[in-house]
């Protein structure tokens, strides 16, 4: 329109036809030849230009429109990305505190069937009656500690709100789970050993009046020693440590150590990147050279 407008202007005298609009000239301009109408030349270039600068202006409108309709699109599966890692991570979780809970409610429950379903003999010693029922009753405490505080922190995260998510999920488990978390694992490990001197003392009582005693009890002291030095030895020492840390280590046997490697060594990563350093300086020499 600007250019129209700057166009020389007929004069009322002239017997041209006044000067059309824009929808008019461009009608005008894409009829076939053989019509008797004429126009100007410059009419028809500022058309053309007018036209060709409409359509750009179209194009750029129409380029807005489909990248705001991609940002929101990336917005909605960045979100739907987020609420998927919320949920696979409370689901993590809540299996590791289910198992947790249904192997301390099971070892629980045969430390309670062996303290109620022994048979005592009349003349058995007082101090092992004793030492027995105490740790019988230290395995079952530590067992429901463990199993209980599982439970409530398995409820706790499934009622996370993994859609709104006010506090992430990472910072919940830290700041509400995490010390329960390490209580309820610290509680089972301290359980386990003592269940297997349960079972060496259950074996004393069961033996007691018979002749081969001795024997008999000697043998399963002896296996239950060498389970309980096999987990403090093996188990407890390798896995306990790594359970209760929260950042990604690597585990070897018997010891855990971070993924950053020590000063003074370097990682698989670090050692092939230096070599493709040094091969493409080589190569660099070589072209140099040439």
């Amino acid at each position: 329109h600007l250019l129209i407008a700057h166009l020389p202007a007929l004069s009322p005298s002239s017997t041209h036809p006044p000067r059309p609009n824009l929808l008019d000239a461009f009608s005008r301009f894409i009829r076939p030849k053989n019509e008797h109408h004429s126009q100007s030349p410059t009419v028809t270039f500022a058309i053309m230009i007018g036209f060709a600068a409409g359509m750009e202006m179209a194009d750029m409108a129409w380029e807005v429109k489909c990248r705001e309709e991609d940002m929101k699109q990336r917005a909605l599966e960045n979100e739907r990305h987020a609420i998927d890692d919320a949920r696979r991570a409370v689901d993590e979780k809540a299996q590791q505190l289910q198992v947790l809970a249904n192997q301390s409610a099971l070892f629980a429950g045969f430390s309670m069937v062996v303290l109620v379903e022994s048979s005592i003999p009349p003349d058995v010693d007082p101090i092992l009656l004793t030492v027995f029922g105490g740790v019988a009753a230290c395995v079952i405490a530590l067992m429901l500690i463990s199993s209980l505080n599982s439970t409530y922190m398995l409820v706790a995260i499934l009622r996370y709100d993994c859609v709104n998510r006010d506090v992430p999920f990472d910072e919940f488990w830290r700041k509400r789970c995490e010390p329960d978390w390490k209580l309820a694992l610290r509680a089972f490990s301290y359980g386990v050993p003592l269940f297997m001197v349960v079972v060496a003392l259950v074996s004393w009582l069961s033996f007691w009046e018979s002749d081969a005693r001795i024997y008999a009890a000697t043998i399963v002291t002896v296996v239950a020693l060498v389970a309980t030095i096999f987990w403090f030895g093996s188990t407890e020492r390798k896995w306990t440590g790594f359970l209760m840390t929260t950042e990604a280590r690597v585990v070897t046997r018997g010891t855990s150590f971070a993924q950053r490697p020590s000063t003074g060594s370097k990682s698989p990563s670090e050692v092939g990147e230096s070599e493709k350093r040094n091969g493409k300086g080589k190569r660099d020499a070589d072209d140099d050279e040439d």
